[in-house]
């Protein structure tokens, strides 16, 4: 084996490897992200920032709860730390703002119906991606993969054969003498 068919034969493997080790830093980035968590002891201004950065102003366009100057804004703050020293819980007080105001009032939409779509569509693109990416490199390397009938030239049709003959008078032609 010469050393140009054993060059063809190595290079396949490094976008393989270079794939798999991008498909495992994400993984293992995922897992985490995933494992970290929140922390269990919030102090009552934290649990109030919270759950005030989770909602939408009414008011304001674009601006959660925690961050919008409107009067309406203060007293969401003030019902939601009122709620909070009476002991509800997060998902509790989001679900009477949501009661009060609608969806519209999460800042991230929920995980039914539609609205599902911004949290599953994601996944499946990523998965498409990924078997597009593995059927490309999977026929690029048997592409790259010398054969056993590399030597021999494909079969051309007639009219194929016709139109290499024409090209190639055509550029005897226009040589140079």
């Amino acid at each position: 084996m010469n050393a140009a068919a054993m060059v063809g034969r190595v290079r396949p493997r490094r976008p393989v490897l270079l794939v798999l080790s991008a498909v495992l830093t994400g993984a293992v980035t995922l897992a985490v992200v995933a494992m970290h968590g929140r922390d269990a002891q919030l102090s009552e201004a934290q649990q109030v920032q919270q759950i005030a950065s989770g909602l939408h102003c009414p008011v304001c366009k674009d601006l959660s709860v925690a961050d919008s100057p409107a009067p309406l804004a203060q007293q969401m703050r003030d019902e939601i730390a009122r709620k909070v020293r009476a002991g509800e819980s997060a998902d509790q007080i989001r679900a009477d703002f949501v009661a009060a105001y609608g969806d519209s009032v999460l800042m991230t939409p929920p995980r039914r119906g539609f609205s599902a779509t911004a949290y599953f569509l994601p996944t499946i693109v990523m998965v498409m991606g990924l078997a597009i990416a593995v059927m490309l490199v999977r026929r690029w390397v048997r592409g790259a993969a010398p054969g056993p009938d590399d030597d021999e030239p494909s079969p051309l049709s007639a009219s194929q054969r016709r139109a290499v003959q024409k090209a190639v008078a055509r550029l005897r032609e226009e040589e140079p003498a």
